[in-house]
């Protein structure tokens, strides 16, 4: 779990309460021998600039190349967009994730809103959505397969090994994300 900002506390909460051991990484060597990798939900510029800053992003973006399975939130989902539409120009994403996406594309903190998901993968109820200056998805490529939307705006996808979400499953108090996650670890 990347751990240099952001709300990689309560993911760590939600997967080891499904039984999982979270580690948290702050440094490149802390990568070796993870299973997968989840980028929480923060403030996706300073997130890059501190990865880049710590030397994790040039590591991270190699073992995500080397298809390490990845969970995004919010800005964890930017993070992983190969196209990101009103990025800063000293803030960088991965690209693992064929996707575009728009920073607080639904409006800013006073937009944040909560809505009921209908997540058929996740089960039948629906599922607690948690939108906090969430990003918009734009464009999917082929290989994303669009798991929830909002409207006709998808907030939740998967291609191959990497689930991506613009809202926060781990302050829903609902574990069933997270567990189909791990499903797929």
């Amino acid at each position: 779990m990347v751990a240099v900002q952001g709300d990689f506390a309560e993911h760590a909460a939600a997967l080891e309460a499904l039984g999982a051991h979270a580690v948290l990484v702050r440094s490149p060597g802390e990568l070796a021998g993870l299973d997968a990798i989840v980028l929480p939900g923060g403030e996706s510029t300073t997130m890059s600039l501190l990865l880049a800053s710590s030397g994790l992003f040039a590591a991270l973006q190699d073992r995500l190349g080397e298809g390490l399975p990845a969970l995004g939130t919010c800005a964890g989902l930017i993070l992983m967009a190969r196209d990101v539409g009103d990025g800063r120009p000293d803030q960088h994403s991965f690209g693992c994730l064929d996707v575009g996406v728009l920073r607080n594309g639904y409006g800013r903190q006073r937009d944040s809103f909560e809505t009921d998901l209908s997540i058929p993968a996740a089960g039948p109820e629906p599922f607690p959505g948690v939108f906090i200056r969430a990003p918009r998805i734009t464009r999917t490529g082929a290989d994303v397969v669009v798991l929830a939307s909002v409207g006709p705006d998808p907030v939740l996808v998967r291609q191959g090994v990497v689930l991506a979400a613009a809202f926060h499953p781990e302050l829903a108090g609902d574990l069933r994300l997270h567990h189909l996650f791990l499903e797929r670890v």
